[in-house]
């Protein structure tokens, strides 16, 4: 999926006194978390709301009904955010698997950052609407903490909702 993008753009980022943070953006499907944990092997600590619902929550629509979501989401990235700051400060390398599907919380999270003492990238993973589709129906058949279920009408909505970021500092993949 990830075989002609050159990773050495971000690898080359990370030193030891400013410790790179990579910000994830893209639609559900797009490949943020098969992104992520390529970077991960790399020595860098990642970061994902969808793991850290599954581990204390269960699967969203079966261990607990979906009007939970989005309680269980803030909870789980007010929980991820102060790891956050505690890495950049133990001057670690971080990955965040999350969707950044809006400029606002993309914003706060570059300050964020900046104000703990680390530097950002953000990546955005973009893909066409059609291969989105058809990941998520396969991804729809797993499992686990990454593949809650997308019915076509959320997948609508997401699409719907998401700002595709320009001029943000961004990298841009065409996945």
């Amino acid at each position: 999926m990830f075989d002609t993008f050159n990773f050495d753009l971000i690898y080359r980022e990370r030193n030891d006194v400013t410790p790179l943070v990579v910000m994830m953006c893209g639609v559900a499907g797009s490949g943020k978390t098969t992104f992520s944990k390529i970077i991960e092997q790399e020595g860098f600590v990642r970061l994902s709301i969808d793991e850290e619902i599954w581990a204390t929550n269960g699967r969203w629509g079966i261990d607990f009904p979906m009007e939970k979501f989005e309680e269980y989401r803030k909870e789980a990235e007010g929980k991820l955010r102060n790891l956050l700051i505690e890495l950049i400060h133990d001057k670690q390398q971080v990955v965040i698997d999350f969707s950044f599907w809006d400029r606002i919380r993309r914003d706060q999270y570059k300050k964020l950052i900046e104000d703990s003492g680390g530097k950002w990238k953000l990546v955005y993973l973009n893909v066409q609407h059609q291969d989105l589709r058809e990941r998520l129906t396969l991804r729809n058949q797993r499992f686990d903490a990454n593949s809650f279920p997308i019915s076509e009408e959320l997948l609508t909505s997401y699409l719907k909702g998401f700002e595709i970021p320009h001029g943000e500092g961004e990298i841009v993949i065409d996945n």
